[in-house]
């Protein structure tokens, strides 16, 4: 295989695996992946899902780059004197409490089992109610500084200061020890180039302006003042972080002699400052002005940027927004649903129980073929569930939904609310309940681009990554459907790697600005879903039940 001389690597870690591409900035070919599930993480240590409390250990990460880099550039002879840059992303807001020296908490010998010194998960809610007083504060507080990360009084639990304060209010050990927080995209990259003290690490303008409050027009992130009224048990915690934010295209150093060693690689890679997997995935999707990027997976992400030209426009209910922010020059918009795919994994699960609690248990059938059941159904059950909902008639849909079920994360953020399934009969079936699940996701995506068209944004085009707009045509065609606007799917289920790849191939100075890396490293359509204008007609009654369906969230707290 021929090589030009400017590879990039770019690595995203997921909720339950990372992944390496090594891909050739010069012709955009993607010349090898490598992927790896976290070993503690699949055990299922340190989590209590009953609780919303999902932690990764810091351990994990280190272990799963160490292989996934080599696997890569072993898997590809000739390429590691090639390599000119390497960029990072994470599943975001992923904090960390690091003591006085950087070290995570959980690193330590005396914090090593302690979740509370491990990385939060982005879907961790044990801080739900820590995020509520930040809310009621900062409402009354002179300068609202939740104005841009969660459309105002809208500040997320999912977000960093609502865990971070969370950690200190709960485990006195965790306060005590600990010095900062970092998330776990600007840990990852700065270990890298040998900067660990806080007050030196280079955090991306990304996590900062959409997760940690950090804004121009404040002048950085919010004053000691405020988070020390907010609560004592943060006191301090913001003036370990360096005023200077960096941009996911900016180099922040090249690898030490230590992680060049580790990695296969050399002290010549330059490695781009951190980026939230969201964004990332936007950018290899090919996000621009007037097209949204729908990041389809457990949960989703919606990616949109626009022109600075069109003054400071605040999208209440959102994720957040932040100048400079996924495309440099431009302003950046998130926003999201708190699950997806996750959705229709919970009810496989319930359609499994018989199975696995009752048939695993039977003494008429060997245990051999009791597996081989069990296995097939498991894999079948929920294409089959798919052909059947695709053929039941709209007169037969009497089934309302909601999305809600692990809360809302947009529009307007709302962690109390609860999944609801209404208008069951006696001749409600497994394929309508399905059907009814498939289109409550697709009215909560809805909601979000009704959000960001209600207040100015303009959208002529909806882009669809992820492992559910690769695999499901039933659950794509029924969003379109719902939405009534085209959805193009790109050809690619690793887009966030390939859009941190691109960020490393502006940081090696390969391309000028992360636009040019995008038309030359980006990936072709693979599938058009059109709208079906009799289904749309249907859906738009329908969406309106759904709307009405929030009346009843004081009943099911």
């Amino acid at each position: 295989m021929e090589l030009s001389n400017n590879l990039v690597i770019g690595i995203d870690y997921g909720t339950d695996s990372a992944r390496a591409m090594l891909m050739d900035a010069e012709t955009g070919r993607e010349l090898g992946l490598s992927v790896k599930e976290y070993p503690r993480w699949k055990q299922g240590l340190y989590c209590d899902p009953v609780n919303y409390q999902f932690r990764q250990h810091p351990s994990d990460y280190i272990e799963v780059l160490e292989f996934i880099v080599n696997d890569v550039i072993n898997s590809v002879p000739g390429s590691k004197d090639k390599v000119k840059a390497i960029a990072i992303d994470v599943t975001c807001s992923t904090p960390v409490v690091v003591d006085k020296r950087g070290t995570p908490l959980a690193l330590r010998p005396d914090f090593s089992e302690n979740p509370n010194g491990m990385f939060i998960l982005w879907k961790d809610h044990t801080g739900v109610r820590d995020c509520d007083h930040i809310n009621d504060f900062s409402k009354k507080w002179h300068t609202d500084y939740t104005r841009y990360a969660g459309g105002g009084g809208n500040y997320s639990a999912e977000h960093f200061w609502a865990k971070a304060l969370h950690v200190f209010r709960t485990d006195a050990q965790v306060r005590e020890a600990g010095h900062s927080f970092v998330d776990a995209c600007d840990w990852l990259s700065n270990i890298l180039v040998g900067i660990t003290k806080p007050e030196e690490l280079k955090r991306n303008i990304c996590t900062a302006g959409f997760k940690v409050l950090w804004n121009k027009e404040w002048g950085g992130y919010p004053p000691n003042e405020f988070f020390k009224a907010l609560d004592p048990a943060l006191d301090g915690i913001v003036d370990t972080f360096s005023k200077e934010v960096y941009t996911c295209v900016e180099p922040i150093g090249n690898l030490t002699e230590e992680w060049a060693e580790k990695l296969g690689l050399t002290t010549d890679v330059k490695v781009a400052a951190g980026n939230i997997d969201a964004h990332a995935g936007g950018i290899g999707a090919g996000v621009r002005n007037k097209s949204i990027v729908q990041i389809i997976g457990t949960s989703t992400c919606d990616i949109i940027v626009g022109p600075k030209s069109e003054g400071n426009k605040l999208i209440p209910g959102i994720s957040g927004q932040a100048d400079d922010s996924i495309i440099p020059g431009m302003v950046g918009y998130e926003a999201g649903q708190s699950v997806y795919g996750d959705y229709y994994a919970w009810f496989k699960k319930i359609l499994m129980w018989p199975l696995r609690e009752v048939f695993a248990e039977s003494s008429l059938v060997d245990e051999d073929t009791k597996r081989k059941v069990i296995d097939e159904v498991y894999a079948e059950i929920i294409p089959n569930l798919a052909r059947q909902a695709k053929v039941i008639p709209a007169k037969d849909s009497h089934i309302v939904a909601t999305d809600w079920i692990n809360g809302r994360r947009t529009p307007n953020v709302d962690y109390d609310l609860k999944g609801t399934i209404a208008g069951l009969t006696l001749s409600s079936s497994a394929p309508l309940l399905y059907k009814s699940i498939v289109e409550a996701t697709a009215y909560g995506s809805r909601a979000i681009v009704e959000q960001f068209i209600n207040n100015g944004i303009e959208i002529d085009e909806i882009i669809a990554v992820g492992g559910i707009s690769q695999k499901s045509p039933y659950v794509m065609q029924v969003l379109s459907d719902v939405l009534g606007i085209p959805i193009k799917v790109i050809a690619t289920r690793e887009a966030c790697a390939l859009g941190v790849a691109m960020c490393a191939a502006v940081a090696a100075g390969v391309y000028a600005k992360l636009e040019d890396a995008q038309e030359k490293m980006g990936m072709e359509i693979s599938t058009i879903y059109h709208p079906d204008e009799e289904s749309h007609a249907h859906y738009n009654t329908e969406y309106k039940k759904y709307q009405q369906l929030e009346k009843v969230k004081e009943l099911i707290k």
